[in-house]
């Protein structure tokens, strides 16, 4: 499986209080669960920098990660950039 990072930042509208972010993030993970099931969910991490999440996923087909990604924007109210990641020991290898 390929590993992928999706990287989201929420718009401001996205929820009012903080607490309502919780109903935001389970609505978001079902709808993956149900809608991309060859996406595998390996971590997820709130940051304090220029993305408010970093999601580690893994998956054989891109076309499901970039559907999830989509649901990401369209139901997290958020702006995404996916990105490709090689394992360090594998990149050293290819070269």
């Amino acid at each position: 499986m390929k590993t992928y990072v999706i990287l989201s930042r929420f718009s401001p509208e996205a929820f009012r209080d903080p607490k309502d972010f919780k109903v935001l993030a389970s609505t978001v993970s079902e709808k993956i669960k149900s809608e991309c099931p060859g996406v595998v969910w390996k971590e997820s991490f709130a940051t304090l920098g220029r993305f408010d999440v970093v999601d580690i996923v893994e998956s054989d087909d891109v076309k499901q990660v970039e559907k999830a990604a989509m649901i990401i924007r369209a139901y997290g109210h958020s702006t995404t950039e996916t990105l490709v990641a090689t394992p360090w020991r594998e990149f050293l290898e290819m070269l």
